[in-house]
């Protein structure tokens, strides 16, 4: 049974952040570094504490030793805007809110005293945000390891309706920001009807769409600042975060275990973006797992919540934590 205290840290930004430590009392090896969860775009943490049919990702690396922090920075989840505004981007996101996260969780985690860096996990742009922080800080990262989870770095393949929502910044800025839960909670059920709706997103065949009111707590309104900055990213390829070329940046980044975690039909994140940080970061020690096949083939949010996430990517997870932890 899982135990979990929430801490609302000040950013000194104008935010307060959402961020939850969990531990399994039955399970939890103090001896074991702790394991900080950052989510993506238009998502806060809830999914990553929730699954359908089974145990959640935070319950299965919970259960298998781990303490798991989730983390929502600025705009996601329960955080609270105290006097900031919402114009924020990768800077703020990766270079203000994450360290915050990361002093708080040396600070108050429960493993072992002299523990001085996290096993950070990136899911989807959560990935992206902490390549971001990763870029301004090559050696003094505090990182034990990194795993990316359809996480894009550089944008060598782009899915044709992605490339077609993100062709003009001054478009993506236009986007609605208010009402996507509602949408969400709207359209899942019909997926069971026209799968092909959201083939890009998820595969429909796989995942139990019976508690979709559930699951639309996970969906949180886009920002358009931020917006603004992914169509440039999109355009150019290279994220440049306060003025630094990421990806030039992790070339340099060495002695780091980086797992790759992408789904074989990713439409948000192809293979070709999701993998970019295992070509780039060449002084690291980088795995790729492709999870799906033809017959059961995979898309973005089947990493979280398909009806077999336990055995294709949490336990896999799990134990390439085990092995570099």
């Amino acid at each position: 049974m899982l135990i979990d205290h929430t801490f609302r840290p000040n950013n000194f930004d104008g935010w307060r952040l959402d961020v939850t430590r969990y531990h399994d009392p039955e399970y939890f090896d103090p001896s074991r570094k702790p394991v900080v969860m950052i989510p993506g775009y238009g998502m806060n943490t809830f999914i990553l504490n929730f699954h359908p049919t089974g145990p959640s990702m935070i319950e299965y690396l919970c259960s298998k030793g781990f303490e798991v922090w989730a983390a929502n920075l600025r705009g996601q989840g329960d955080s609270q805007k105290v006097g900031g505004t919402l114009k924020y981007g990768f800077r703020e996101l990766g270079l203000v809110d994450f360290p915050v996260v990361l002093d708080l969780v040396l600070e108050e985690t429960q493993t072992e005293p002299d523990v001085e860096n996290v096993h950070a996990v990136g899911c989807s742009l959560g990935a992206s945000v902490l390549y971001g922080y990763l870029a301004h800080h090559q050696k003094n990262h505090r990182f034990a390891s990194l795993i990316a989870i359809g996480g894009p770095l550089r944008w060598d393949e782009v899915h044709p309706l992605v490339k077609f929502a993100f062709q003009s910044p001054k478009v993506a800025a236009l986007v609605p920001i208010r009402g996507t839960r509602l949408l969400a909670k709207t359209f899942l059920p019909m997926l069971k009807k026209v799968p092909w709706l959201l083939s890009i997103y998820m595969n429909a065949d796989q995942i139990d769409l019976s508690e979709a009111d559930e699951m639309v707590k996970t969906v949180d309104n886009p920002n358009p600042y931020l917006n603004v900055q992914i169509a440039k990213w999109i355009n150019n390829r290279d994220l440049v975060v306060d003025g630094v070329n990421v990806t030039d940046a992790l070339a340099h980044v060495e002695d780091l275990s980086i797992l790759c975690l992408l789904a074989n039909s990713d439409g948000i994140v192809p293979a070709g973006a999701a993998n970019s940080v295992c070509r780039v970061a060449t002084g690291s020690c980088s795995d790729v797992l492709v999870v799906g096949d033809d017959e059961n083939w995979y898309a973005h949010a089947d990493l979280f919540i398909s009806e077999k996430a336990q055995e294709t990517v949490f336990e896999p997870m799990s134990n390439w934590l085990t092995e570099v932890d």
